[in-house]
């Protein structure tokens, strides 16, 4: 049983669109659940129906819901897009590429970028982000 109140009321437009994206193959999986989400609503699905259906909670359905119903289909974009990924300074990446062209301490013959990373206080990915843009290879230089 349905409860008309709850009901939530697209234009055919959205209908349309919602319905496209739903049947996306290529966008992000977030945005075909949210489109499945708001159908669902506004074939008057309950939360509990949806729950089970979608695999989510009543207070993600409740969300989406209020995004949608406060700014329709511009509120099914996630608010948050990411940190920009940091950038290491100049002074950072002459360190690493400065002491990848000395001999390692222990007597081994070359660096690892993990090695290196834990020598410098850096995050391995940092290093190799690094040794790529300065095209070296640390465990084929010669010292």
């Amino acid at each position: 049983m349905t409860d008309n109140r709850n009901l939530l009321v697209l234009t055919a437009e959205e209908k349309q669109e919602l319905e496209r994206w739903a049947q996306s193959r290529t966008l992000p999986a977030g945005d075909v659940f949210r489109a499945r989400l708001i159908l669902a609503l506004a074939a008057g699905k309950s939360y509990r129906e949806m729950e089970k259906s979608l695999g989510t909670s009543a207070p993600t359905i409740a969300r989406w819901r209020k995004r949608f119903e406060q700014r329709r289909l511009d509120g099914l974009e996630g608010l948050h897009r990411g940190s920009r990924p940091q950038v290491a300074t100049a002074t950072v990446q002459a360190r690493v590429v400065r002491r990848v062209q000395q001999k390692p301490g222990d007597g081994s013959t070359h660096w690892s970028c993990r090695r290196l990373a834990r020598e410098l206080g850096l995050s391995k990915s940092t290093v190799q982000r690094i040794l790529a843009q300065a095209r070296l290879k640390a465990h084929r230089l010669e010292h």
